[in-house]
């Protein structure tokens, strides 16, 4: 069983940067954990991940602009949102694969922008 509770989303203007917080809590061993957003009207998509060894990958649309980055301490993972623009309005989720070939989400958290 994994639990994971995502923090930090909240109203951005565009150009603002925005930092999500995502604590996982269990007993499973994690593969790799990752952030998704669902934007209004579209499906959902990978924003980012990051593996056990602190490997990551941000997919193209947000290169440079995103970063992944986790506390193991914490078993927390973050996404640094910088630049924000519009289309960045979206559910954003915590997702987490486990070494055992499980997966789990958090409920999401909300990411308007103001226009």
């Amino acid at each position: 069983q994994v639990q994971l509770v995502e923090s930090g989303g909240g109203l951005v203007q565009p150009g603002g940067s925005l930092r999500l917080s995502c604590v996982a809590s269990g007993t499973s061993a994690m593969r790799s954990m990752g952030w998704y957003r669902q934007a209004p009207g579209k499906q959902r998509e990978l924003v980012a991940y990051i593996d056990n060894r602190d490997m990551t990958t941000v997919v193209d649309s947000v290169q440079g602009l995103f970063t992944i980055s986790r506390d193991g301490a914490k078993n927390t993972i973050y996404l640094q949102m910088a630049m924000m623009k519009p289309a960045a309005t979206a559910v954003y989720s915590c997702a987490a694969a486990t070494l055992a070939g499980d997966y789990w989400w958090g409920q999401g958290t909300q990411v308007p922008l103001s226009t």
